[in-house]
């Protein structure tokens, strides 16, 4: 559902109900999660990229046959930087201009330090690239 920094050399992983630490950045658990499924985060950031004429803070398809897309909070080489799963949020509030409450699909809650539109943007980002991957699938 989300993988958050803890500290500059680990992060917290939210899971279905558990949560976890894992000795790696968020950014080094986005590259692990792309060789797992054959690709590399270079080349998966390229491929969004393209897809979606977008430069920075591009999601990320890090397994298409499940539609397993995630996008960043900030800079992915940021370390505040924060990955959202599109497809395991329920809905996101504002809290204040600062910060947006992110309501997963199981009713776990995260807060995020990104603006409502930040989160807004982002989700729509992402939202188009699953529509463009799901209509190419069945040409």
């Amino acid at each position: 559902m989300a993988i958050v920094p803890n500290n500059e050399f680990d992060s917290l992983v939210y899971e279905d109900e558990d949560r976890f630490i894992v000795k790696e950045t968020p950014y080094e658990i986005m590259e692990s999660s792309c060789k797992y499924f054959g690709s590399t985060y270079e080349g998966r950031k390229e491929g969004a990229k393209e897809i979606l004429g977008a430069e920075y803070k591009v999601p990320i398809i890090i397994e298409d046959t499940n539609n397993l897309i995630v996008f960043p909070t900030t800079s992915p080489y940021s370390e505040d930087c924060m990955w959202i799963s599109l497809n395991r949020i329920n809905k996101f509030l504002k809290i204040d201009a600062y910060h947006t409450k992110i309501v997963f699909d199981n009713n776990i809650e995260i807060i995020v330090p990104c603006s409502y539109r930040t989160i807004e943007n982002q989700i729509s980002r992402a939202s188009r690239l699953d529509l463009i991957l799901r209509k190419r699938r069945k040409i």
